[in-house]
């Protein structure tokens, strides 16, 4: 089924990510994972794509048996560094896989490297159109609530969004934020800019100090004061911090659920536990 049809029946829907393995070793400690989270029956399942396509044969290995397994899955494609021809050859195995869903990124440029030549894809939007043009695929892209880490002006990353849409993309994802507020501003942004397609928000627990640092740091992002201080508390505890970012992670979901919004995406970071957890915090919610 594709995500576009998920959305557009306007019913409260939480979906999940998880990520393959690095190397091939842990593929298995990964399927279980994935059967877990397939488990509780999430809207669709969105599997990532590694830096360079580094993970890409296992992106599609689990996307693919997710599908099997009843969810709908939505593979992660980038194009960074990628020609034309490369990403053509990746569609026509998604295809051939019977992958409906892509989720169409740019990505990282890889440590070291300059940016892509001339013949190579640079942004996000190319690669979108190139799907379009492909066919067959519902097509989703990121969004950023606090601004793309490398755009200095916040209106000019929304027109770079609008131009997304424009070539093709049929709804978008927003990255991780942790204030509420700051999503229901991005969403009067974008839709003061013309951009009308389903936005899912995207809310991940926050379950280790050490995780969170990092996320900032790669994002650009700020705590707000009420999570600074969960993390400023229990940050050295583990258990403690578990506890409380699903409890944080569950208050953010019921505050947009309950402000109209009906599509949330829960990154777990293949932690079955974590994503069982507030699944179940939302059971009476979303059923």
């Amino acid at each position: 089924m594709k995500i576009s049809e998920i959305l557009g029946r306007g019913k409260i829907s939480v979906s999940c990510e998880v990520f393959p393995p690095k190397k091939d070793s842990d593929m298995e400690s990964v399927q279980r994972a994935v059967a877990e989270i397939v488990g509780m029956k999430p809207a669709f399942l969105s599997v990532t794509y590694g830096a360079g396509g580094g993970t890409s044969r296992h992106t599609i290995r689990i996307a693919s048996d997710v599908q099997h397994m009843g969810v709908p899955a939505l593979a992660h494609l980038t194009c960074v560094s990628s020609t034309k021809q490369e990403i053509e050859s990746r569609l026509r195995e998604l295809r051939d896989s019977g992958i409906e869903n892509i989720l169409a990124l740019r990505g990282d440029i890889p440590p070291g490297q300059e940016f892509p030549a001339p013949q190579q894809y640079h942004y996000a939007y190319e690669l979108v159109r190139q799907i379009r043009a492909f066919g067959g695929f519902c097509i989703g892209a990121a969004c950023y609530p606090d601004g793309h880490v490398e755009c200095e002006h916040k209106e000019d990353d929304i027109d770079y969004l609008r131009q997304k849409v424009e070539c093709g993309c049929d709804f978008l994802t927003t990255q991780m934020f942790f204030d509420n507020d700051v999503f229901y501003n991005f969403m009067y942004r974008v839709l003061a800019k013309g951009i009308h397609v389903p936005v899912v928000a995207g809310i991940m627990p926050v379950t280790s100090s050490r995780m969170i640092k990092r996320a900032c740091a790669l994002s650009g992002m700020m705590l707000p004061p009420s999570l600074k201080a969960i993390v400023d508390k229990f940050g050295d505890r583990p258990q403690a911090m578990k506890q409380a970012g699903i409890a944080y992670a569950t208050e953010q979901i019921v505050d947009l659920i309950s402000n109209g919004v009906t599509a949330v995406h829960i990154y777990t970071m293949n932690k079955p536990d974590v994503a069982g957890s507030i699944m179940r915090n939302l059971s009476d919610i979303v059923g």
